[in-house]
């Protein structure tokens, strides 16, 4: 049975890392061609696989095992299989491949399903914040959290809104409230690569997630003077770029502080041992992160003073009291810094996102799963974010993490042995019969 599933994966990882907008690395950003050629792809696997398929107004492909009982609420796994510009092939893609393998495990001879609740595998859309600048978008609309005025409030770098992505897809934004998933869901699990290296560094081959954290991300623009650089006295400048450099360092040293290190402490640590440690041996400093990712200036010469730039700020901790001071003591911080330097500025909120504690429950039920076959597996956080958050909102979640390769992720050389995820799968499976009985 394993070295069934292990060709299913490699044979759909390998097809899957043809469909790509890039020669270096996957590109499928969220209702591109290369993302609608990768869903279509899913959901031809689905239709082999004997699922019902289904799709909602935001575009989100729910594939659907009918169980023996089909007035129970559904078993629901899955992932996304969008991704960033010139990324990886395991982001997403691994939980939505695992969830189909178990749909295929969980069918007898005759194709009919050997468990009484429904089980459904689900692609969600726009999982990556890099087309629109906000995350996890398909599971938002799935769970009735994206409003019309996010679909044109979020606009990409061409000037196209989430609405008109929708449309140029055949579907209507103007139906996005019927996304929302109307019938009970029993639990939602998702299988996930750890995009860390805490796995692999303690060669542990599955984690149980106990946690999952949450972004606060901000488009922030700063307006000065854009004036000759020769012309203009230091005394007589508004330098945005000044203003931004300010900025930039300030979410570095506030999301330091937050987690009790200085940047001296992190240029002299041993960084293979600095991970993120477990919500519960976290009492008293909580992780926050910090991140700047995109820098845009005007004019972008040389010879000009930036009059204008813009920043992309994403700020992440598994818990939201921390976060929310972060958030706080940063816009006072950036207020301070325009005065100053007598700039002007709009900070616009693009998401604003609340981390999830898994429940113990589930966190349990994972862990009996992975002793019963003999798996080894760890606890601990998730430091991204993922669909199972906003599930959260609709029903008890539980996610089981995948080592890759030295903790790399969003890059071409992101790799997760077929060998664990198969091993991801497994215990996906014995979870889904654990849940189908309680």
């Amino acid at each position: 049975m394993t070295h069934s599933i292990e060709e299913h994966i490699i044979t759909e990882l390998d097809m899957l890392k043809t469909i790509t907008d890039s020669e270096e690395g996957i590109t499928r950003l969220a209702f591109t061609d290369m993302d609608w050629r990768g869903r279509d792809y899913i959901k031809s696997l689905m239709a082999d696989a004997g699922l019902t398929i289904r799709e909602d107004a935001f575009g989100n492909v729910i594939g659907r095992l009918p169980g023996r009982n089909e007035s129970l609420p559904s078993i629901m796994s899955g992932s996304h299989t969008d991704s960033v510009p010139r990324g990886g092939n395991y982001d997403g893609v691994v939980g939505v491949l695992s969830a189909l393998e178990v749909a295929r495990l969980l069918q007898d001879e005759t194709g009919k399903s050997t468990i009484q609740h429904p089980f459904e595998v689900v692609i969600f859309m726009n999982e990556e914040g890099s087309r629109f600048g906000a995350a996890t978008l398909g599971s938002r609309a799935m769970v009735g959290a994206l409003s019309q005025e996010d679909l044109d409030r979020l606009v990409d770098k061409t000037g196209v809104s989430l609405r008109g992505a929708l449309t140029s897809r055949g579907l209507e934004p103007s139906a996005i409230g019927e996304s929302l998933y109307q019938n009970p869901i029993h639990s939602f699990i998702e299988v996930h690569i750890e995009q860390g290296r805490v796995l692999e560094e303690h060669k542990i081959p599955l984690g149980v997630v106990t946690g999952i954290a949450a972004p606060t991300r901000y488009k922030l623009t700063l307006s000065g003077r854009a004036d000759h650089s020769g012309a203009t006295p230091m005394s007589m400048r508004q330098d945005a770029m000044c203003g931004a450099a300010e900025i930039i360092l300030k979410v570095e040293n506030l999301a330091q502080a937050a987690s009790g290190c200085s940047v001296n402490d992190v240029a002299s640590a041993d960084l293979d041992s600095n991970v993120m440690p477990p919500i519960e041996t976290s009492a008293s400093i909580t992780p926050v992160v910090g991140t700047v990712g995109t820098v845009s200036v005007r004019p972008g010469a040389m010879n000009v003073i930036p009059g204008q730039v813009e920043l992309g700020i994403d700020i992440r901790s598994i818990s939201q009291v921390a976060k929310v001071q972060v958030c706080n003591e940063l816009t006072s911080f950036i207020a301070a810094v325009c005065e100053k330097r007598q700039l002007t500025y709009t900070m616009d909120t693009i998401a604003d996102e609340t981390p999830v504690a898994i429940d113990e429950e589930m966190i349990n039920l994972v862990g009996t799963s992975c002793e019963d076959l003999g798996i080894e597996y760890m606890k601990l956080p998730s430091g991204a974010g993922h669909d199972a958050m906003n599930m959260a909102e609709k029903t008890q979640v539980a996610m089981i993490f995948i080592p890759c390769k030295d903790g790399v992720s969003h890059n071409p050389q992101e790799v997760a042995s077929v060998q664990d995820i198969s091993t991801g799968i497994l215990v996906l499976e014995s979870l889904v019969r654990k849940l189908d009985i309680l």
